[in-house]
């Protein structure tokens, strides 16, 4: 006798519904294998080892993550800036789009970077399990065409429901970037305004503009 198979989805739900509930994401960003409701953190670790493609795991379904070439110059050299600071200071971990984390039940979200302070390590050791239980101190994404409102507004919800403290949306396209203390309380940054880490990581700054000159190859603006 065949068992029937649990899945985080109503079961009445057509393909409809399930996008809408994800944020209208675009259906070519769904993995249909594992089927939709029933993806796994396996599946998550197998999507990026045999095939190289970076998931998220929400409510059971496997969402593919859409990160262009410039998009990723822009995360790369927020990863180097925030990871050398918060190395200087002593502060924490700087994750990239290798850092997958459990932030809620059912939910597994890849940053594009994250930070979480050393707080959250017990004697700092660093947890061993590929996809731990954590939600980051500040968790930043970087847009892409891809993206979808709804789905970026779903996001910062389960990322503060997770107790993350700061989240940065940059936008390459405007070249601004929002950030969050909570889904309701943000902050835009222009290209000419500084962005610091708030009582995230006390002390950091940098000029947006800094961050774009040096994705396009530019050295760091020198200090004042």
């Amino acid at each position: 006798m065949a068992t029937a198979l649990s899945t985080f989805l109503p079961t009445e739900w057509t393909m409809a519904d399930m996008l809408e509930h994800l944020g209208g994401i675009p259906p070519n960003r769904i993995r249909m294998v594992p089927p939709p409701g029933l993806g796994t953190e396996n599946d998550v670790l197998e999507s990026k080892s045999r095939f190289g493609r970076i998931c998220e795991l929400i409510d059971g379904v496997l969402v593919e993550k859409t990160v262009g070439y410039y998009e990723s110059l822009v995360a790369g050299v927020l990863l180097r800036l925030l990871g050398s600071f918060a190395l200087e200071h002593q502060l924490g971990i700087v994750l990239g789009e290798g850092g997958t984390l459990k932030v809620l039940p059912n939910q597994v979200r890849v940053p594009d970077v994250c930070f979480l302070a050393w707080e959250q390590f017990p004697g700092r050791v660093l947890p061993s399990e590929p996809i731990p239980a954590l939600a980051p101190d500040l968790a930043v994404e970087v847009l892409s065409e891809g993206n979808t409102r709804g789905e970026m507004e779903r996001k910062l919800r389960d990322y503060f429901n997770a107790g993350v403290r700061l989240v940065w949306y940059l936008d390459p396209k405007t070249r601004t970037l929002r950030a969050y203390t909570s889904p309701e309380e943000s902050v835009l940054i222009r290209e000419e305004d500084s962005l610091d880490g708030d009582d995230v990581l006390p002390g950091f700054r940098v000029t947006l503009r800094d961050v774009f000159s040096q994705a396009a190859g530019s050295p760091p603006a020198a200090e004042a």
